[in-house]
């Protein structure tokens, strides 16, 4: 009896372990995954991403999800802000990947700025310490279309070159999310130049 609480025990702590928030400092996992820019499929990697300079990766519930869209249409409103601190941008949902061809080239939420990636099974997600949350399957969108997924809590990380977290954004409003994401990236830009 002793011996199957003690495994218990452990397989709850490996859990619990694998789902820990990622926080500053830590080394973000490398996403590699197939994503959509500006309505066209293609493969992204954060490693090759990164190479280049910081990388926002936000995490959001479903595309078209009315804070979701709020969100994106925020970054894409600050696109040329985060690009001329060095920084680029990359969203991550559930979502398949002909959701998010219509998602990131939709001027009214991506606008073609940035490329959103498909998470499909949640690895990516549970890789940043973030659940999946099923109990949203069969919500609506803000077109009126049934989501058949489920959602990732609305987090975002800011990524350095070097692969550390340099911050971590949630418990915000959408775009409140967006500006704080991007007052990271001016720090981290200014405390490398200092």
């Amino acid at each position: 009896m002793k011996r199957f609480i003690g495994a218990s025990l452990l397989c709850l702590t490996a859990a619990f372990s694998a789902l820990a928030d990622l926080e500053q400092h830590d080394y973000a996992p490398d996403i590699d995954a197939q994503a959509s820019y500006a309505g066209k499929p293609l493969h992204y990697s954060l490693r090759q991403a990164r190479a280049k300079g910081p990388v926002v990766v936000y995490f959001y519930p479903t595309a078209f999800g009315r804070g979701c869209s709020v969100q994106a249409r925020a970054f894409a409103e600050h696109y040329a802000e985060f690009t001329a601190a060095g920084a680029s941008i990359v969203g991550v949902s559930l979502d398949g990947i002909e959701r998010l061809n219509q998602f990131s080239a939709d001027p009214n939420t991506c606008a073609g700025k940035f490329p959103v990636a498909s998470d499909p099974d949640g690895k990516i997600a549970n890789a940043y310490g973030l659940a999946v949350d099923q109990s949203t399957v069969g919500r609506l969108d803000s077109r009126g279309a049934v989501v058949d997924h489920g959602s990732i809590a609305r987090t975002t990380f800011v990524v350095g070159a070097d692969g550390k977290v340099l911050g971590k954004v949630g418990d915000l409003k959408p775009a409140e999310n967006v500006a704080k994401a991007l007052e990271i990236v001016k720090t981290a830009v200014a405390n490398t130049r200092s």
